[in-house]
């Protein structure tokens, strides 16, 4: 739960749903909700792969999913996750072989599609596997593949069609005595991926894998998918997510936190709270807010950093941020530190000033919880 008592109104219940493992990543219950994406290299190129993979890892993706369509991905797949430093998914379709041969590679988890991995036969021999290889599984329902059957008696892709089979699926799994799975139903259209979810959260206590499916290009995926997911999230549903962009996978895994940080439910790295600019300005708003983006990147303390064009709204933001910079007057602003004025800086050097002050919050703030927690730091 997200939990304020001081601001009730910003609270988020979220839906209880029992938890399973990915590899060491727990999903579900009251654990964090995790954020996941997808490779985009030839899977059959390990070392490819295994770079965009920690690439992912470093922006925070806690679970890496890799399509297997054929033999040797899944031969090139046990080195990848031998490797990895996050748990890897395999990504099935159409073959169930392919998922036995990812089992026994080494994967956490094997993602399959109802619609179309194969008779409930080939389904209960992808359970053997997993259960013998120690993975858990998603039931991936997606509006696009949905099964023949359903569609005929629905006519089109709704959310009846995609709870039912998932709900269809699911028995399958639990008539062979297996429930270490999540379940997903996917759809590029907001109305009919949102109606679905919030149906399924009612039907089962499975932990939810959210997605908008399809989403699009940076901005317009970015979009669909904070409207999508972050009224889900909202509403407390979802235990994991992936941000579907045609972009690169660690840009999703940004986008991911951002909406979750944006609702209080995950926190990574420096916040930004800055103004759009406009002729008030006492310095260049946007070009420093992509200066500081680039510069911060490495910083996974959780901090929180306002960066305001003048003083309308520059002090009350700063008031609430842990760093703050408000522009004013004479080539020079003002910096704040914990919401109280702290001393003047000039504008062609607030840049290297200011993140050097996050560098600093940020080692103090690891050595504390260092401190506090030396298993966890040693680790």
């Amino acid at each position: 739960m997200s939990l304020n008592p001081i601001r009730p109104w910003r609270n988020i219940e979220r839906r209880k749903s029992r938890q399973i493992m990915v590899g060491r990543v727990p999903v579900g219950g009251d654990a964090p909700i995790s954020v996941q994406t997808m490779t985009n290299t030839d899977g059959h190129d390990v070392r490819a792969t295994l770079e965009q993979v920690i690439r992912a890892a470093d922006a925070g993706a806690d679970i890496v999913r890799i399509s297997a369509p054929d033999r040797e991905t899944t031969r090139a797949l046990k080195e990848i996750c031998r490797e990895s430093p996050v748990p890897i998914v395999a990504d099935i379709h159409f073959h169930y072989k392919r998922a036995i041969e990812a089992a026994e590679a080494g994967v956490a988890c094997l993602r399959i599609n109802p619609g179309n991995i194969g008779s409930p036969d080939r389904v209960r021999e992808v359970i053997r596997a997993a259960r013998d290889h120690g993975c858990s599984m998603r039931i991936g329902v997606n509006a696009g593949s949905l099964e023949r059957h359903l569609l005929e008696k629905y006519g089109e892709p709704c959310p009846d069609a995609m709870v039912e089979s998932g709900l269809d699926h699911i028995k399958i799994l639990e008539d062979n005595d297996f429930h270490d799975f999540k379940i997903s139903v996917k759809a590029s259209d907001v109305f009919l991926a949102a109606a679905a979810y919030q149906q399924l959260a009612e039907a089962t206590d499975a932990p939810i894998h959210l997605g908008i499916t399809e989403a699009g290009g940076f901005v317009g995926g970015t979009v669909k998918s904070a409207v999508g997911l972050g009224n889900l999230l909202w509403m407390g549903i979802g235990d994991t997510i992936r941000v579907s962009l045609s972009a690169d996978p660690v840009e999703e895994v940004k986008v991911g936190y951002e909406i979750l940080k944006s609702l209080g439910l995950r926190t990574r790295g420096v916040q930004i709270i800055s103004c759009p600019s406009c002729a008030r300005q006492g310095f260049d708003v946007i070009r420093t807010v992509e200066k500081l983006e680039q510069r911060l990147e490495h910083i996974k303390t959780p901090m929180s950093l306002s960066i305001i064009g003048c003083v309308v709204n520059g002090p009350g933001e700063a008031l609430m941020t842990d760093i703050g910079f408000t522009g004013g007057g004479a080539g020079s602003g003002m910096v704040y530190m914990a919401g109280r004025q702290s001393h003047k800086m000039s504008n062609d050097q607030m840049i290297d000033h200011i993140v050097g002050l996050v560098e600093e919050r940020a080692a103090k703030l690891e050595a504390e919880e260092a401190a506090q927690n030396p298993a966890t730091a040693a680790e």
